[in-house]
């Protein structure tokens, strides 16, 4: 019916609630960076297919390469991160749509957890994600933003489908932030692909990754042009997103969120100095 993808490095403490929440798949695949902890052990002792992926520094990420390269048991893929859980709601959903499929793929919605509170407001609900699809259909965007020690995996880029795109009414649970020490080792990598981005120009597609992913990209481009940036990010996602409706947990992720613009604006500021050095 569904195989399932799982891009992995270095997740014992979240690898087996991930499979487990989808044990009723009839095939689970981890993709593995070479991981120095127990990631691929627990993996295989509950059943999954563990396949080591070294990336060459270019193209294809891990993602890609797996939807490329995976001889797949099945026509739909589902992909999941390690810290995100299917709700047993959402597993019936998905059975019950794959059993006479109307689109080729669906978007499915996430709720992110922080410091153990769902994140209700800030920006961050409704968030969907195309993660259930046709797997011949769907790719990653390609994204150059060079070696920036971001990782192998596609995490800002979306999925680009050749087809029609539905939406599924249960929601994903996502653990991305369990701890303040993941929320920040996780955007220092993320501001530097944000800097990455706009001092080298890259293209970003405004097309074909959904409305949502849409409207979140450009609400993101107009926002590079604008002052004092982390305190207006601040007021935005408190205020105007609501985030001061999810009590202290919505004011340390906002707060966070500011400290994030700040990091960006920083590392811009690094690299556009750097650039001028190089260039004198």
């Amino acid at each position: 019916m569904v195989s399932v993808l799982i891009p992995t490095f270095n997740e014992e403490n979240n690898i087996a609630f991930c499979i487990n929440s989808v044990s009723w798949a009839d095939e689970v695949v981890v993709v593995d960076s070479a991981s120095q902890d127990a990631t691929r052990e627990t993996a295989k002792a509950i059943g999954a297919t563990v396949v080591e992926f070294k990336w060459n520094g270019k193209y294809p990420k891990k993602k890609n390469w797996a939807l490329e390269n995976i001889r797949w048991r099945n026509e739909w893929v589902l992909i999941l991160d390690a810290d995100e859980q299917i709700t047993p709601g959402l597993a019936a959903e998905i059975k019950d749509v794959l059993r006479q499929p109307a689109c080729d793929g669906y978007y499915i919605n996430r709720r992110f957890m922080f410091l153990g509170k769902w994140i209700r407001h800030c920006g961050y609900y409704p968030s969907w994600n195309l993660r259930l699809f046709k797997h011949r259909l769907g790719r990653y965007e390609k994204i150059d933003v060079g070696d920036i020690g971001s990782g192998d995996n596609e995490v800002h880029e979306h999925v680009v489908l050749k087809g029609k795109a539905g939406y599924l009414q249960n929601d994903m649970l996502h653990y991305a932030y369990p701890d303040i020490h993941t929320w920040i080792e996780k955007h220092n990598r993320y501001s530097s692909w944000e800097a990455a981005i706009e001092v080298g120009g890259a293209n970003l597609s405004e097309k074909g990754i959904g409305k949502s992913q849409e409207r979140r990209r450009k609400l993101r481009l107009w926002s590079r042009k604008l002052p004092f940036r982390p305190t207006l990010r601040f007021i935005y996602s408190y205020f105007i997103q609501g985030g001061i409706l999810d009590g202290a947990a919505g004011w340390r992720f906002c707060r966070l969120l500011a400290m994030y613009e700040r990091m960006i604006v920083f590392k811009i500021k690094e690299k556009r100095d750097s650039n001028k050095a190089v260039n004198q």
